[in-house]
């Protein structure tokens, strides 16, 4: 029986509530010193900034203290550092907590925020914030929920437990609810469910629909319609359930019914991102609700995000970008 390897814990402290970067030299390579694999590994930061970390003595070992850069190359020998963190503008919408016990913690997300750090968005993510803010550092996410769509997110306090949790969304044991302002079309029968094959490539904005065996599942519901001058014609609520969870599958969905979700930059055709700190116009997509038995104490939980889509609570605003109604309209 192979036996599992042990990871030591991190050395360095959280900064900002980011966690730093845990690096494990691989067991095969040619390279001398650990400098040059990570001048390698980070290539896209630039020797310079490598040897930067180096000489500031930012990079560490599991005993906290600052490897050399000329220190040989050892097969399997972790490393750590933080990254210079991007400069990020704050997303001025609260992040509400909507449950909080010793197991996990239901955050009511708003638009613009990202779950966890990723590219260009680090200490600017509900886990970031959550960790600086409830003072939890080992506060975790047990799934993700797009940047642009607002609504609930589970996170877990105890790192041990978070595969359970995890394990929920996994094998489809977590029914979710989401919310939709679209374009109202009276010819298309509704309720319906929709089922196709979503794709979604690295390094690719959208995703797309292919031949093959379904694996996106979206049942579609109208839940109201209205027709109010100044507004576009035929303008309506959606309630969305998705029975799976492929990349960007509600917004694929109700864009290949004719019925894209305001606000949506990607679908049914990628525009021009706008300035850093434009957060007028959000996607008008909502995670309304979360419902689930808890796999460590067994209580039932419902929970329902608080938040309005601006679109529908007042159309013309929303178009301005000045809409500023119940918990932020966000």
């Amino acid at each position: 029986m192979r036996r599992k390897s042990h990871t030591p814990p991190s050395p360095l402290p959280q900064r900002h509530g980011v966690d730093p970067v845990r690096v494990r030299l691989p067991a095969a390579g040619t390279w001398g010193t650990v400098r040059e694999h990570l001048v390698e590994r980070l290539s896209g930061a630039g020797a310079g900034v490598v040897d930067g970390m180096f000489d500031g003595g930012r990079i560490v070992g599991a005993d906290g203290q600052p490897v050399a850069a000329d220190a040989p190359y050892v097969p399997g020998l972790f490393v750590w550092f933080h990254r210079d963190l991007p400069d990020e503008v704050p997303v001025p919408f609260p992040l509400e907590v909507v449950h909080r016990d010793e197991h996990i913690v239901v955050a009511d997300k708003p638009h613009f925020l990202a779950t966890t750090p990723r590219g260009s968005h680090v200490a600017e993510t509900a886990l970031a914030r959550l960790r600086r803010e409830l003072d939890l550092p080992a506060l975790t996410a047990a799934h993700r929920l797009d940047r642009l769509t607002a609504g609930l997110v589970l996170f877990t306090v105890r790192p041990e437990e978070r595969g359970a949790y995890q394990t929920l969304f996994r094998d489809r044991r977590v029914r979710k609810e989401y919310e939709a302002v679209a374009p109202y079309d009276p010819a298309l029968p509704l309720p319906r469910t929709v089922r196709s094959r979503i794709v979604k490539e690295r390094g690719v904005l959208t995703a797309r629909e292919v031949r093959g065996e379904p694996n996106a599942v979206s049942h579609v519901e109208l839940v109201g319609h209205r027709d109010r001058p100044g507004e576009p014609r035929g303008l309506a609520r959606y309630r969305l359930v998705p029975a799976t969870g492929q990349t960007h599958q509600l917004r694929v969905h109700m864009a290949a019914l004719g019925l894209p979700i305001l606000g949506d930059p990607l679908y049914p055709e990628v525009t021009a991102p706008g300035p850093a700190g434009d957060f007028r116009r959000p996607l008008q997509l909502l995670a309304r609700s979360l419902e689930f038995t808890d796999p460590v104490t067994g209580a039932e939980h419902r929970f329902r995000s608080g938040r309005v889509l601006a679109a529908w609570a007042c159309h013309a605003r929303w178009a301005a970008g000045t809409y500023d109604g119940p918990s932020d309209g966000q």
